[in-house]
């Protein structure tokens, strides 16, 4: 797999790229947007790591003028911006994934392995933007957890994990509502879709039964029982 990381930060781009070749991966690096343009629509990668600020044309700009040539490689975006319109807008611009700075390594290259696994992506090789050949939208993201609903899977670090259609739909609400309180009501409407559930403690023997799924041992606990109210996905 060969990787192409675009940033000017010297202090990150040497350690990250002497880890991703670690992992096995062949990594060719730029310091401005420009050779960074040059490279990716000259080469053959099968995925770009992309600072959005960078010397030359942004990260964004270059992400736009490669979708626009029908480049489909996946782009991770690195960026110290972090509010909702800022990520609305890397994703507009063409990127698949978007990682704020400062971030741990271990997460960064959970991101990369997702980006390499997708299907019709990560060929290198250029193909027109369809329908057919879509990064996928249905997909949600929380630290190092992946939830692919339509298959009802999940990916954590390199672990696949197969879920049952009521782990899929409780860990979507809990995906879709990080580092908030939601009630255990809340998850029995959602995940029950309005069915009354014939014992109270049904709620609790799915989270436990989750949790064993996406916790492996040495990793941090993801989901939180936040007592008399609910449960809570992150701190």
């Amino acid at each position: 797999m060969r990787i192409l990381l675009v940033d000017d930060e010297y202090e990150l781009t040497g350690p990250l790229s002497i880890q991703l070749k670690r992992e096995g991966y062949q990594v060719d690096v730029a310091y401005d947007g420009d050779n960074g343009y040059e490279l990716a629509q000259g080469n053959a990668y099968d995925l770009l790591i992309v600072d959005w600020m960078l010397p030359g044309q942004s990260g964004i700009a270059m992400c736009q003028q490669l979708r626009q040539m029908g480049l489909t490689v996946p782009v991770l975006l690195l960026t110290a911006k972090d509010t909702i319109d800022d990520r609305v807008a890397g994703l507009d611009a063409g990127a698949d994934d978007y990682l704020v700075k400062p971030f741990e390594l271990k997460e960064l290259l959970a991101r990369v392995r997702a980006l390499l696994r997708r299907p019709l992506l990560g060929t290198g090789e250029p193909s027109l933007l369809s329908p057919d050949h879509a990064a996928p939208s249905d997909r949600l993201w929380f630290e190092n957890l992946e939830l692919d609903e339509v298959n009802q899977l999940a990916y954590r670090g390199d672990r696949t994990i197969d879920l049952s259609e009521k782990e899929t739909r409780l860990l979507h609400y809990l995906m879709t509502h990080p580092n908030q309180i939601v009630t255990h009501q809340e998850l029995y409407d959602y995940g029950w879709q309005g069915d009354r559930a014939t014992h109270s403690n049904v709620l609790a023997a799915q989270i436990r039964l989750l949790r064993k799924k996406i916790d492996a041992q040495g990793e941090s606990a993801l989901i939180h029982t936040v007592y008399g109210k609910g449960y809570r996905l992150g701190q």
